[in-house]
């Protein structure tokens, strides 16, 4: 893309009060690494309040399809994307030493795990090395990117000092961890509170005097460290609750009762209860990978962390039951998994979002192609099976229509994702067999006895 924009060099920002008025007057410069489903929202809230702003990322078919007025992230309008290019205060980019041309860097970029479920930095890395050459005195550099308690200061900081500059003195960072939850229309960047922790005191009121121009509220805390913290706490918040109502599905299940049921009455009780729902496993770049961060982190503090890993392996066992309930039904049936056909409703991770990051669909597709079925699967969101690091074996495939005679020529249907687009009377209707991991059939009267709930 790389139409030219101007910019005003704003970098003699040595008092709170000059920083402040060139914020209140839109004078600063917004550089955002990594234009993804954390980084272009950003992106769209800064240049909306009037920022002038630089994407940068290393996919030049972003950059293209920016360029072109499309969208990538499918609960993000082409329209938002095109108004981005007649703003005249955006600018996306491949080429790092624009991060000259900046005033403040937001680092949004993936933290996967390793094979052996430690933390994988790469990115963040990465991106430290290619921006470093080009840091400038009174820069404000914010770290996104979820991580363990530490990354900010004992990683990151050391890699931008390698500038010769000092951070606290000659530059300033902070941390601030992303909440985005893809597809939500209730919240949205714009109407979540940022939680921020600086190196410094500076850097802490530069960071969060910023994003109060964008968000509702912004929540200070003592430490890069401790926004860090909150992060991971959120996660794993969610990570082992979801692990108990999992745990517990299984074992309703067995003793005849519905778990979907025992929620809905639970949580009628207006205090001291919050409602988690079962499922086929943990999905996104969030709940299924930043508990073991903490996992790992927790080492060197001879610290062990069982009711995260407890979670992780009830979570992580998940597709491997849905599966075997599967099995279990088709046997009824007199039918062997082997060489039946099985479709997979939802590639995403959750409903009404185009986003396969860590989706249990991927490992349920892949175990039950090892196990030798004929798989398929339809999705509206994802058309077509991306390119993924873990699940090669699945590239290429393509949704199929979700039509009457097609639903009729699957031995099962298993639904893993409930997008609300989907006629679900229609699809049981015409089914041989369906497991429902979602209790996405609820509410379908007829063909109630072809349904499993997994």
């Amino acid at each position: 893309m790389n139409k030219k924009v101007k910019f005003h060099a704003v970098f003699d920002v040595t008092m709170n009060a000059k920083f402040k008025q060139k914020v209140d007057r839109r004078e600063l410069n917004i550089g955002i690494i990594g234009l993804g489903y954390v980084g272009l929202p950003l992106v769209l809230e800064f240049v909306a309040k009037g920022f002038m702003t630089v994407g940068f990322d290393i996919d030049q078919s972003k950059m293209e399809m920016i360029g072109a007025g499309k969208t990538y992230i499918k609960h993000i309008p082409d329209s938002s994307i095109a108004l981005l290019n007649t703003s005249g205060k955006f600018d996306a980019t491949t080429e790092f030493s624009m991060i000259k041309e900046v005033d403040v860097i937001i680092i949004c970029v993936p933290t996967p795990l390793t094979s052996h479920r430690e933390p994988n930095l790469e990115y963040i890395n990465s991106t430290a090395e290619a921006i470093y050459p080009y840091l400038q005195k009174g820069q404000l550099v914010i770290l996104e990117s979820t991580t363990y308690p530490g990354t900010t200061d004992e990683v990151l900081l050391p890699m931008l000092e390698k500038s010769g500059l000092k951070a606290g003195r000659d530059f300033y960072l902070a941390f601030s961890p992303e909440r985005e939850d893809p597809g939500n229309k209730t919240f949205t960047t714009g109407t979540i509170p940022k939680v921020v922790g600086g190196c410094t005191p500076e850097s802490l009121e530069r960071a969060s005097y910023l994003y109060q121009q964008i968000v509702v509220e912004t929540v200070p805390v003592s430490s890069t460290r401790t926004a860090e913290a909150v992060k991971i706490l959120e996660n794993i918040f969610r990570s082992v609750n979801i692990a108990l109502v999992n745990e517990l599905k299984v074992i309703y299940a067995k003793m005849g009762i519905d778990i979907w049921e025992v929620i809905d009455a639970a949580k009628t009780k207006p205090f001291g209860f919050m409602p988690f729902y079962p499922g086929p496993g943990l999905g996104g770049h969030c709940i299924p990978i930043d508990p073991f961060y903490l996992t790992w982190k927790a080492r060197e503090y001879d610290s062990a962390t069982k009711f995260i890993e407890l979670a992780g392996e009830i979570n992580t066992a998940m597709p491997m039951h849905v599966v075997n309930e599967l099995m279990n039904a088709l046997n009824e049936q007199g039918k062997a998994l082997k060489n039946s056909s099985v479709l997979v409703i939802g590639l995403a991770y959750k409903k009404d979002v185009d986003d396969i990051r860590e989706s249990p669909s991927l490992k349920l597709l892949e175990i039950l192609k090892s196990k030798g079925a004929a798989i398929a699967y339809h999705d509206p969101y994802v058309p077509r099976m991306k390119k993924t690091r873990d699940y090669q074996m699945l590239e290429g495939l393509e949704s199929v229509d979700l039509t009457p005679e097609a639903v009729k020529t699957f031995d099962a249907v298993l639904i893993s994702t409930a997008h609300s687009s989907i006629d679900y009377d229609e699809l049981v209707r015409h089914a041989q067999l369906v497991i429902d991991t979602r209790n996405a059939t609820k509410d379908v009267k007829e063909g109630r006895e072809k349904i499993r709930k997994a």
